[in-house]
């Protein structure tokens, strides 16, 4: 009985071993918040308020992940938002919508659900409704985002030239964003890790439509 509680102990400090330098070197975990509604709702369709992530440490973060940056003026807060310009790239944001070097990025098709549903970030009473789609970046590069379409949201056109050492971020939240217009242009070499996978919703295991979700 001695050799075998041993045996398990043993076990126990190789797996914790393990999973402690996976979490130092290369995955971590993190609850999002519930309690900053301008944040969690800029994140809507992909991710939520309470859901818990698993993010890639230590990567090279390119166009079109969806990453977590320290925020430019505060960096003991972060941010996550998609990456939709690169050094160099003019970006142009018309009806909330991105367009690249003079070339906007196709819806390839509608999310299933086709809706999403949230409280308004300024006024929690208020349900907001909201059409969801696959936007491509690119071929292999398709991804959630929240359409502005059907509300009375008329932006004004606003264009950017990324400078060089830095990324553009946009929310996938198009109706609600908190991306690059609010703090600007991050620096790329503060961006050290990609959103990899949802594990569970603030609903918990039960909720299956959310559960192990890979995010593109």
């Amino acid at each position: 009985m001695g050799g075998l509680l041993r045996f398990l102990i043993w076990v126990a400090i190789f797996v914790g071993v393990i999973i402690g330098g996976l979490r130092l070197l290369v995955l971590r975990w993190l609850w999002l918040p519930e309690n900053d509604p301008v944040f969690t709702t800029s994140l809507e369709p992909s991710l939520g308020g309470g859901d818990l992530i698993i993010l890639q440490r230590l990567t090279t973060p390119d166009f079109g992940d969806l990453i977590l940056c320290p925020e430019p003026n505060y960096p003991e807060r972060y941010v996550i938002a998609r990456i939709i310009g690169l050094p160099g790239d003019v970006l142009r944001i018309r009806d909330q919508m991105p367009e690249l070097n003079g070339k906007a990025f196709p819806f390839e098709r509608i999310c299933n659900p086709h809706t999403i549903r949230y409280p308004h970030p300024a006024m929690p009473s208020e349900e907001i409704v909201q059409e969801c789609y696959y936007e491509a970046l690119a071929s292999q590069l398709v991804h959630k985002v929240g359409r502005v379409t059907g509300h009375k949201f008329t932006p004004g056109d606003r264009s950017y030239e990324v400078p060089e050492g830095h990324f553009f971020l946009v929310s996938d939240n198009r109706l609600f964003p908190y991306d690059s217009r609010d703090y600007g242009v991050v620096p790329i070499d503060s961006c050290k890790e990609t959103v990899a996978l949802r594990l569970v919703s603030k609903h918990g295991w039960t909720d299956v439509e959310k559960r192990m979700t890979l995010i593109q």
